[in-house]
């Protein structure tokens, strides 16, 4: 419902005149009659359709729509006032219980007032609605003989005048105050269904159905009008009824109104509260007519009571039926007697026709059936002996594997690698290496059987029997099998080294160097030191130079040099060094380091290679207490260097030289032969 209602007493009395606004020619009472009508129907009072752009006009029909909606809550508030004698059922905080609680309270009060024997008509400073409310539920339960406050007001009928009648010299008495009609000493009164208002003068309509005074019955409402109040069915009539002005429900003859649907073939005829389209055109005997007027042939020969007499039969005609004499007439398994008389049986087992083909035959009254051979089942429609499928009817029960059906029986079968066994009904596993069919090594299983080979073979990926030698050596990883040279035989491989310098080391794959000079197999003389590398050997020799030494096997040193100035820019020693390595070692890999024995605070040490660097493969670099030589760029190619490496020592303000002779032999990394199989 719409907001909160407020009781509009005398608001409008100014515009109740018959006022008209704009040209549509729509009075102010249209207004507040079209407000009335919709709050009658319970729509929202805040958005009503406007019937006029009239600004007086909406205020007229939403404000008239709010009384009529708050006279609805009203009356249900006394009407549960006095069915229940209480109101804590309307406790509830919204709008709409608030106006409806109100009314069922006042109107408890006033039934309170009657109850205690207290005039209706008090002062209490309840409001004025309140005040009605109260006085109406007051009155309505007093005695007969307690005068009503409302029939102070009303004008007396023209029957119940006084004798004189002279109202017009009483009205003159009010010097034309009153709204209706004055009853002397300066006292106004108002016409029936109207009630005078406090300031003694005004009329305002008695809403009879917020009073609770109207008599209208279950079922209908009670809607106040000017002076005067009317009952309206709440339930509406239905299709095909409509709602008569004293409130009853009556039947609309469609027919009559013409607003019946029946074609041109058809006339109307009413019925209660519908109404039957009929044909025009009427069916003769024999005939039934349908929904659409055609008229249907009745057969009368299906109906439960037949037309014909016992021995007759029935034969359906257009429009009508005919009998005739019932002919012997014999059904299956029955024949005519010679007499033409009834129907006696037909022996099928003892006829020229072979009704069981090779099946026991019996026969019964009216027909026969066949004693079927075992595997045959007889079928009652076609008559015949029909093979049984056990396979089917019995699936996973008769055979472990596979089922056939035969004429009469069955027989089993195995899937491969299962042989039948002696019931006929099972498989037992086949030994297929019973029979070689692999090439080396065969291994039952059940139902089959797999084939696999020695070690140094593999299973062909083509018929899965033969076996295949493994090439060890052309496998991704043969490279890393052998050291050097890899062999393949069948079932297996053999690794080589090179024929001088290595020989096979004892896990079979590895080739290790030969240290010729340990094992005496070398080639220097007495004066020669053999020297190993890998693969290989040297025979080293050296001799001193003039005004130097030797001290030792690798070192000479220098002698007196009797305060010769080029002397003294000799070395004071000179030792010889031999190193050797593969080729392709790392960049920047440290092979040699050279320093005094011991160092002082202050000394300078610098040391380069003074000769054999021409290629410029080694490099030195300062470090604490000496330096080191470093290989400066890759050595591919195996090669010899002698290089001179030149040590100067400055100490105490006195340079020193030293010169160590490095031999570096740079021999071919470990060797390896790329694997051939035609070679092989």
């Amino acid at each position: 419902m719409g907001p909160c209602a407020v009781l509009l007493c005398s608001a409008f009395g100014v515009l109740l005149g018959q006022v008209t606004f704009g040209a549509g020619q729509i009075s102010i009472e249209d207004c507040c009659k079209d407000g009335q009508r919709r709050g009658n129907d319970n729509e929202d009072c805040a958005s009503l359709p406007l019937i006029s752009e009239s600004i007086p006009c909406r205020i007229v029909q939403e404000h008239c729509c709010v009384t009529v909606l708050e006279d609805n809550m009203c009356t249900t508030g006394i009407t549960v006032a006095k069915d229940q004698g209480v109101c804590d059922s309307l406790f509830t905080n919204t709008c709409e219980t608030k106006t409806t609680k109100m009314c069922c309270d006042c109107c408890l009060l006033g039934k309170a007032t009657q109850a205690k024997d207290l005039p209706c008509d008090h002062n209490l400073s309840v409001g004025y609605q309140c005040g009605l409310v109260s006085r109406a539920c007051c009155v309505d339960g007093a005695p007969d003989n307690q005068t009503t406050p409302t029939l102070k007001t009303e004008l007396p009928n023209e029957d119940e005048n006084t004798d004189n009648g002279d109202n017009s010299i009483l009205g003159d008495q009010c010097k034309g105050k009153c709204a209706h009609d004055c009853v002397g000493n300066d006292t106004c009164t108002c016409f029936k269904g109207y009630k005078l208002k406090p300031d003694g003068k005004s009329c305002e309509d008695i809403n009879e159905c917020l009073l609770g005074v109207s008599n209208c019955r279950g079922g209908e409402r009670c809607i106040n009008t000017e002076s005067s109040f009317r009952c309206q069915r709440e339930v509406s009539c239905g299709t095909g009824y409509e709602l008569t002005d004293d409130n009853n429900c009556k039947d609309i003859d469609e027919c009559e109104t013409g607003i019946h649907n029946c074609g041109p073939e058809f006339e109307c005829q009413n019925t209660q509260g519908s109404f039957r389209c009929l044909p025009k055109a009427k069916c003769g005997p024999g005939y039934i007519q349908d929904a659409l007027g055609n008229c249907i042939d009745i057969n009368e020969c299906v109906s439960q009571m037949g037309p014909c007499q016992r021995g007759q039969i029935c034969i359906n005609t257009v429009g009508s039926y005919i009998c005739q004499r019932n002919s012997v007439n014999c059904g299956r398994g029955y024949h005519v007697n010679e007499e033409g008389t009834r129907c006696v049986d037909i022996d099928e087992c003892n006829g020229p026709e072979k009704v069981c083909a090779g099946h026991g035959c019996i026969n019964m009254i009216g027909s026969f059936r066949c004693e079927c051979e075992a595997g045959y089942t007889f079928n009652s429609i076609a008559r015949v002996c029909e093979d049984v499928n056990e396979c089917r009817h019995y699936p996973g029960r008769l055979c472990a594997h596979k089922c056939e059906n035969i004429l009469g029986s069955y027989k089993c079968s195995c899937t491969n690698g299962f042989k039948l066994a002696a019931d006929g009904r099972n498989c037992d596993d086949l030994n297929e290496c019973e029979s070689n069919p692999c090439s080396q090594e065969c291994a039952n299983v059940y139902g089959s059987y797999q084939c696999y080979c020695r070690r140094g073979y593999q299973l062909s990926d083509v018929d899965g029997i033969t076996c295949e030698d493994i090439d060890e050596c052309a496998l991704p990883t043969g490279g890393h099998i052998c050291s050097y040279r890899c062999h393949n035989t069948p079932g297996s491989f053999h690794c080589s080294c090179p024929v001088s310098g290595y020989t096979l080391a004892p896990n079979g794959r590895s080739c290790q160097d030969i240290d010729e000079c340990v094992t005496g197999t070398h080639t220097c003389t007495v004066n020669q030191s053999c020297f190993n590398v890998q693969g290989g050997f040297r025979c080293l020799s050296f001799e001193c130079p003039n005004n130097y030494r030797r001290v030792g096997e690798t070192r000479c040193e220098r002698l007196l040099c009797n305060e010769s100035v080029e002397c003294l820019t000799m070395p004071l020693r000179i030792t010889y060094y031999h190193l050797t390595f593969p080729t392709n070692i790392p960049v920047f890999t440290n092979i040699f380091r050279m320093g005094p024995t011991h160092t002082v605070a202050g000394d300078d040490i610098r040391i380069v290679i003074a000769a054999g660097n021409e290629g410029g493969f080694f490099q030195t670099e300062q470090v604490p207490n000496g330096g080191v030589m470093s290989v400066a760029k890759l050595i591919s190619e195996p090669q010899d260097f002698e290089l001179s490496l030149e040590l100067r020592l400055r100490r105490y303000s006195t340079l020193s030289t030293y010169l160590a002779k490095v031999l570096v032999f740079v021999t071919q990394e470990e060797p390896r032969a790329p694997y051939n199989p035609l070679l092989e």
